[in-house]
């Protein structure tokens, strides 16, 4: 008798009924996309682990279907979601269709849109119901009000979290959203952790501890090859001096 096993087929989401909501209009700045690339490959990691986490942007952000887009963050963060990768195939956070607003948003800032940034933007994120809203200058405050600043919004409307300047002219603030600090550092966004006091990685960081990690593996290979080859000439020249001590043996007769 012949048992005929049937492997079950992956299940592929199916999107085909999603209408991908429009491109917003964007007016490029070349800050503007270094910074929300950090954004994307320093967090997407942290947050590897979950699967209900959704770290999006550069899409609209409405309450309904068919609202006009007035608002389209840089960097859309929420948690609790049920399908992150349905909501990014939107092109656009709809809060009606997620169940809620976006726990977090940030905004970089641009010459063109920075002082829209922290007026407008910041008002209409509070009616959004946006739980906490920051805003990141590369350029140190020429196109924002601040290098660095935040909100987390108090019953409907936007309170001011600390933002603490080192003397080395560093700034940071802690989101309890990301549960990590923000910091604007020489230009960069970067993100610690507050338990390890630890910066999270950068692309750059993963890709020289990578580096270091094959180099110091070549390293211990080489280290052990020379080893074995080591015992190897230590074991040939144990079995040359037995057949010497042999071979001298027989000559004397013995």
């Amino acid at each position: 008798m012949t048992t005929q096993i049937t492997l079950a087929k992956r299940r592929v989401a199916d999107y085909s009924d999603i209408e991908p909501l429009p491109d917003p209009p964007r007016e490029p700045d070349m800050q503007q996309p270094e910074a929300i690339f950090t954004f994307y490959s320093v967090l997407r990691p942290h947050y590897a682990h979950r699967d209900d986490v959704l770290i999006a942007g550069q899409g609209y952000l409405i309450r309904n279907t068919g609202d006009r887009g007035e608002f389209y963050p840089d960097i859309v963060f929420a948690e609790g979601v049920g399908d992150p990768k349905r909501i990014i195939r939107r092109n656009g956070y709809v809060i009606s269709e997620v169940g809620k607003p976006p726990d977090f948003v940030l905004e970089v800032a641009s010459r063109s849109t920075g002082r829209r940034d922290y007026t407008v933007k910041r008002e209409g994120y509070a009616r959004y119901g946006v739980g906490e809203y920051w805003r990141f200058d590369p350029s140190g405050g020429e196109y924002h009000d601040a290098p660095l600043a935040g909100d987390v919004l108090v019953g409907g409307e936007y309170q001011r979290l600390e933002i603490v300047e080192e003397p080395d002219g560093r700034r940071w603030g802690y989101s309890e959203t990301l549960g990590l600090e923000l910091w604007w550092e020489d230009k960069d966004l970067r993100f610690r952790d507050p338990v390890s006091g630890e910066f999270l990685p950068t692309p750059e960081e993963w890709r020289d501890r990578a580096e270091s990690a094959v180099a110091a593996r070549a390293r211990a290979e080489s280290a052990r090859a020379r080893v074995d080859a080591e015992r190897v000439a230590r074991a040939s020249a144990e079995a040359r001096v037995v057949e010497m001590e042999s071979e001298l043996r027989r000559l004397r007769g013995e």
